[in-house]
């Protein structure tokens, strides 16, 4: 019950391009990350370059991708294999002028302190036992 959250900037995506990225980010999460497709959520939201610097200097192209997992649920190295693809998968969609400080992060959240459906994951798992 994967939440991806993709921030971008300096460019207007079109409704294939959003459509792209939620169906790329799903697959990655469903491939290297091993969540259930149907379970993950996917943002993309756009904002204005004037917002985002790095280094304290305007971007004319900036992107960011969150996710956020379960705790312990996944491996250093498939955590280590999401960032790299999910990177290209970022340098795919907006292209070579992408800035060094394009970050992918996955957030782990404890399994008492999220949920879905009015359950936390915790709950889940002890009612699953």
């Amino acid at each position: 019950m994967p939440f991806v959250h993709i921030r971008t900037a300096g460019v207007e995506l079109s409704s294939a391009q959003v459509e792209t990225l939620q169906s790329e980010a799903t697959r990655l999460m469903e491939s290297v990350m091993r969540k259930k497709a149907g379970l993950t959520a996917v943002l993309v939201e756009t904002h204005d370059t004037a917002r985002w610097s790095i280094g304290g200097k305007a971007v004319p192209l900036a992107a960011h991708l969150d996710v956020k997992v379960t705790a312990g649920t996944n491996s250093a190295n498939e955590k280590a294999e999401f960032v790299r693809q999910a990177h290209r998968l970022l340098k795919s969609a907006f292209g070579l002028a992408l800035p060094l400080a394009t970050y992918v992060v996955v957030d782990e959240v404890s399994a008492d302190a999220w949920g879905y459906g009015g359950l936390t994951q915790d709950a889940r798992r002890q009612g699953a036992a």
